[in-house]
């Protein structure tokens, strides 16, 4: 745990010093209220008078996932600071996120920020950009390749060293048996925070894949899990709406597991407080977005470059019932 803290001691005090002001649930109106929020405040002024650079964000997300959301809510308010002229889109599908990769290519933006949760998908677009003369940050996903790829630099958080942190915070909590819910298979960020998970700790884990798009299939993954083993005393998810599922499936199976999973949003701020779940662990998804804007803007006007070589660290945050209060006005308007 010394070793997450470390790091994301030394990514945050590089990430405050370059700034220069200051995966997820479906929600339907939440997300929506969160949305409008986000247009809502990011109405303000520029605050440089840098050209009108066009960035343009591609990421693997899926349709309705309120994760990128977040994510998105950062970049737009860091668009409006640096007056960037933002473009978002997105596909869970590897070849079609390549493509509107490349669709921004052609259009010669200026920047580009893209995720990397299958990267041999992603490396001919990389490539491409690099030709091109695009600057490219990775973001959230692809932590190892991103150098490799040719990126200035990635934002977010070391699945590994996150997956190792839940594993230490399970051994705290005194678990013996422990489920990882991978959702979406192929994505490699997902295969490592539960490696690291298993790495420390000293329990038994089992991996459980189910199709992410489909909720009754998780549920009906995970309940079956619990009633087949019940010395299962931890499900561990990899995003929040998972979690919900894993909630639901516990009570149907007449299972004691304890739910913790990887990810803040108000329901899972909520539920901490509640005890519904054990501990969450947070990434800071606004960060990234934020982040991710700004450094692109610092690259363009002074070819600043953040990292090192290494990534920067927006996580892992372990949230637990004694923090998630103070969190809840964050999470509440869609920034944390």
């Amino acid at each position: 745990m010394a070793r997450v803290q470390a790091w994301v001691g030394i990514a945050m005090a590089a990430v405050l010093g370059a700034t220069i002001t200051g995966c997820s649930s479906t929600g339907g109106k939440r997300a929506e209220d969160a949305r409008k929020a986000s247009a809502a405040a990011a109405q303000g002024k520029a605050a440089v008078n840098t050209p009108k650079w066009t960035f343009a964000m591609v990421t693997h997300s899926g349709d309705g996932d309120s994760f990128w959301d977040i994510v998105q809510s950062g970049a737009k308010q860091a668009a409006v600071k640096d007056n960037i002229n933002f473009l978002y889109a997105h596909s869970d599908q590897a070849q079609e996120q390549a493509q509107l990769v490349q669709s921004y290519i052609d259009k010669k933006v200026d920047g580009l920020i893209v995720t990397l949760a299958k990267p041999d998908a992603m490396k001919g677009v990389m490539a491409s950009a690099k030709k091109a003369g695009i600057p490219v940050i990775t973001v959230n996903s692809g932590s190892a390749e991103s150098k490799e790829f040719g990126a200035l630099s990635h934002i977010g958080q070391d699945e590994e060293i996150a997956g190792e942190a839940v594993g230490t915070e399970l051994n705290k909590r005194g678990k013996k048996k422990a489920l990882c819910v991978l959702h979406e298979q192929g994505n490699v960020g997902h295969e490592q925070r539960c490696a690291g998970a298993k790495k420390t700790f000293d329990g038994e884990m089992q991996n459980l894949y189910v199709d992410g798009t489909n909720m009754p299939d998780v549920q009906s993954g995970i309940g079956a899990k619990l009633q087949a083993d019940g010395d299962i005393d931890t499900v561990v998810t990899l995003g929040a709406p998972f979690a919900d599922a894993a909630v639901k499936a516990k009570k149907d199976a007449g299972s004691d597991a304890e739910v913790d999973t990887f990810d803040l949003n108000q329901d899972v701020a909520q539920g901490l407080q509640d005890k519904t779940y054990g501990f969450a662990v947070d990434q800071q998804p606004y960060l990234q977005g934020y982040e991710a804007v700004d450094l692109l803007w610092l690259y363009r006007y002074n070819a600043d470059v953040l990292g090192g070589g290494r990534p920067v660290l927006t996580g892992p945050q372990i949230i637990d019932q004694s923090e998630a209060g103070e969190l809840l006005s964050y999470t509440e308007r869609g920034t944390r």
